[in-house]
């Protein structure tokens, strides 16, 4: 069993993991859904040979993270993710951290941004593209089709099968969001343990419903709602990384998103890649990310 680190908010106790405690310089790498911080250890061992201290830590309701207090709403929504994230930070005092999100935690990792322009040295955003805060937004019919499990969490069969049938429902998603065979077993039972925690289908969703508008959200993030939403322009230095095989995201998704950046801004996509870039090629992940963050401005 993987070992974790806990550090502590005054919501959550945040599990983590981590890979070279001593490394001159940080990374915080945020994995989405439907997965767990394991799926980063193809990226976070080449991250910490080139010296980076590694830290991957388990969004609310996954894994050993758990919500300090039996009252607090089991909140998914995108402005919370991106509040747990910085409060991760503070606790454990990281200056200046290179922020790496794939999915939910890309999502994460901008927001936090959003709210604190100085969150970090750089962004990274797998297989997401930016400004997708508001419910009003306009997607293309063929992405509202690859969202079918979005409207279908909204339903009371949604609900059930959330939490009556979440490891069947999540290795669809596994199955059709990338070319086949992309996976072994072992690792997907690996992610598929982090969705045991008590509070992962209520947290799972509320995201998905409010983030269309069909659930209020917690009355503790009302201001960093109104910070989010429309989409702030962000100055980090950011990279998007996208699989050219994304059934999920289609890589369309993120193209057009230069005028959200101030700063540097680099698009890459990955050919033959699916949904999951940081499991399907760590390697290539690993070195588009040392690449831009060893280049100035």
């Amino acid at each position: 069993m993987t070992a974790y680190h806990f550090a502590s908010t005054s919501v959550l106790d945040i599990g983590y993991l981590e890979w070279n405690p001593r490394g001159a310089r940080t990374a915080v790498l945020v994995h989405g859904w439907p997965d767990s911080p394991e799926s980063w250890r193809g990226v976070a061992a080449p991250l910490a040979g080139a010296g980076f201290r590694v830290l991957c830590p388990a969004l609310r309701g996954f894994g050993p993270t758990r919500f300090r207090d039996g009252a607090t709403m089991r909140s998914g929504q995108l402005a919370a993710l991106g509040r747990d994230l910085l409060a991760f930070l503070d606790a454990l005092a990281l200056r200046d951290p290179l922020l790496v999100g794939h999915d939910w935690g890309a999502r994460a990792a901008a927001n936090a941004f959003g709210l604190r322009p100085r969150a970090g040295s750089h962004l990274v955003m797998l297989s997401v593209g930016y400004g997708t805060n508001d419910p009003r937004q306009a997607i293309p019919l063929q992405q509202a089709r690859n969202y079918w499990y979005h409207w279908y969490m909204a339903t009371p069969r949604g609900e059930r099968t959330v939490a009556q049938d979440r490891r069947a429902f999540a290795r669809q998603m596994w199955d059709t969001w990338s070319p086949l065979g992309w996976y072994a077993e072992q690792d997907f039972d690996e992610a598929a343990a982090a969705f045991d925690n008590p509070d992962w289908a209520a947290v799972v969703l509320h995201s998905y419903r409010h983030r269309w508008g069909f659930a209020e959200g917690d009355p503790a993030y009302a201001a960093d709602e109104r910070a989010l939403c429309p989409a702030p322009v962000l100055a980090a230095p950011t990279l998007v990384l996208h699989g050219g095989r994304d059934t999920c995201n289609q890589p369309a998704s993120s193209e057009g998103k230069e005028g959200f950046f101030s700063g540097r801004y680099a698009r890459q996509v990955l050919d033959g890649v699916g949904h999951f870039p940081q499991r399907e090629a760590p390697e290539a992940v690993a070195a588009a990310i040392l690449r831009f963050c060893a280049q100035p401005g």
